[in-house]
């Protein structure tokens, strides 16, 4: 009687987004065990998600059921205390303060870079690519990191920070095509050692430290996907030891998700499994941050396609590669990283989460100035 109530409940959620229980469209689910409705209607997107991973349900087309589950506000019909506890604790506590600055590399950076390799760009490029008159992914990668240098300038023999380096991609592209020196950091051991491996024999430094401790001076500093793991709370913080580190007619960019609205926090699923800690910043939360160091030179905000199309290119590399990967990536790994990959596609489809790119300077550009695009 009790699990009836429930299912009903599921039901006219998912009736607001067109899904059906058992339904013959691409994006219909179907149910393996009928517990999923009592674990969804009290634990809200940590329940449904651990469902998944458990084989609980499927779905033929993940990534148009979430962007039909996100695109009709879901999330606000359902208010679980998991759902609460997170929002809670992010508001007393700084949850990426300096002790805390290197979980999300021990939760997911370091996973292996066998999984990294196999599923990204051959730059290992984990970010949103710029697929304007592009064909595929090393298209889209390579396009995106030509507009960044772009809007930057560079000129040989600048001096360069890059700002959560991953596996130095980046900077070994920017070195390479651009003559600049660049120093990259990152809180991941994992990513560091190919980072290195990588860039051997060109003008750039890796260093595993906490952005926090960056010194130094610099003509240039961009930061490409690193951002969402700062936190509200560190906004302020981060961008005026960046001023601090940048030369006094200098240029920043910072390339990051961004949000509709202003957060506190993650939802409980991705905190959980995937980015511990993240937090995806609105416009104001960005803004306020940099307010009366950095002028705004320009704010590109992509299409909702271009973060589509990457997620979607990453999903389809993986599913092929699966097979070759160690055991270790076993059956509810694979769930866990599909749910990952095409429930943030479907974020991206409903227009909930964008991709910008700030351009920023020290003191203001006085020269005229034509922003790529």
């Amino acid at each position: 009687m009790l699990n009836d109530f429930y299912k009903s409940v599921f039901e006219r959620i998912l009736d607001d987004a067109d899904i059906k229980i058992g339904g013959e469209r691409a994006w219909d689910i179907r149910i393996h065990n009928p517990a999923i409705y009592r674990r969804v209607v009290s634990q809200g997107n940590l329940g449904l998600g651990e469902a998944y991973m458990e084989g609980w349900w499927d779905c033929e087309r993940l990534e148009e059921f979430f962007y039909r589950v996100i695109d009709s506000r879901a999330e606000h019909k359902l208010s679980p205390p998991v759902m609460l506890i997170g929002k809670v604790i992010s508001k007393l506590y700084n949850m990426q303060r300096p002790s805390r600055a290197f979980r999300v590399a021990e939760k997911h950076y370091n996973i292996g870079n066998d999984l990294f390799k196999a599923m990204l760009d051959k730059r290992m490029l984990y970010s949103c690519g710029y697929w304007k008159e592009a064909n595929n992914l090393e298209e889209a990668q390579e396009k995106k990191l030509h507009l960044i240098f772009q809007k930057l300038q560079l000129k040989p023999g600048m001096k360069v920070l890059d700002i959560g380096c991953g596996w130095g991609g980046a900077a070994q592209f920017a070195a390479e095509h651009y003559g600049v020196s660049v120093h990259g950091i990152t809180v991941s051991t994992e990513q560091a050692a190919i980072a290195r491996e990588n860039c051997a024999g060109l003008p750039v430094t890796i260093e595993v430290v906490d952005y926090r401790k960056m010194t130094g001076s610099y003509d240039r500093i961009y930061s490409i996907g690193m951002f969402e793991h700062v936190g509200y709370k560190n906004y302020r913080e981060y961008f005026k030891i960046s001023h601090e580190c940048l030369k006094e007619d200098g240029l920043m960019l910072l390339h990051t998700i961004g949000g509709n609205t202003s957060s506190t926090s993650v939802e409980p699923w991705a905190n959980k499994y995937i980015f511990p800690n993240a937090n995806i910043p609105s416009a104001s939360q960005i803004a306020s941050g940099y307010e009366a160091m950095f002028t705004l030179e320009d704010w590109h905000v992509f299409t909702h396609d271009d973060y589509a199309r990457t997620l979607m290119a990453w999903y389809e590399n993986i599913e092929k590669q699966w097979p070759m990967l160690p055991p270790r990536y076993d059956e509810a790994f694979q769930r866990m990283w599909r749910y990952y990959l095409l429930s943030c596609t479907g974020g991206f489809r409903s227009r909930t989460n964008q991709l910008w790119q700030l351009l920023l300077s020290k003191n203001g550009v006085r020269a005229s100035y034509s922003i790529p695009r």
